[in-house]
């Protein structure tokens, strides 16, 4: 039971300090158009640039991807160029800084 009891503890900490990601099926459903980058160096500073790491303590945002939209804090939807980036609604901006 408290092993249980500490599982909860910990999973509801992770979601609290993370945003809570749906992905789209169309850009145009999207709040943050998303292109994967082949290095950190290439992330960008919340510009939909992203650089997924293997472990939670080598990253500088954890995100939650969810089953459903209503369920989401933001959005996505991943594009095939880096120039194609970036936020449609500036106004969910603040969720990733």
């Amino acid at each position: 039971m408290k092993k249980l009891l500490l599982l909860l503890i910990l999973f509801t900490t992770f979601i609290a300090n993370s945003q809570k990601i749906y992905v789209v099926d169309s850009q145009f459903k999207a709040d943050l158009l998303v292109f994967k980058v082949s290095s950190q160096f290439s992330a960008g500073d919340n510009d939909g640039k992203w650089f997924f790491v293997n472990s939670q303590f080598k990253a500088k945002k954890k995100i939650f991807f969810v089953n459903s939209q209503f369920a989401a804090d933001l959005k996505i939807y991943f594009v095939s160029s880096q120039f194609k980036a970036g936020w449609k609604k500036s106004s969910k901006k603040h969720l990733l800084y």
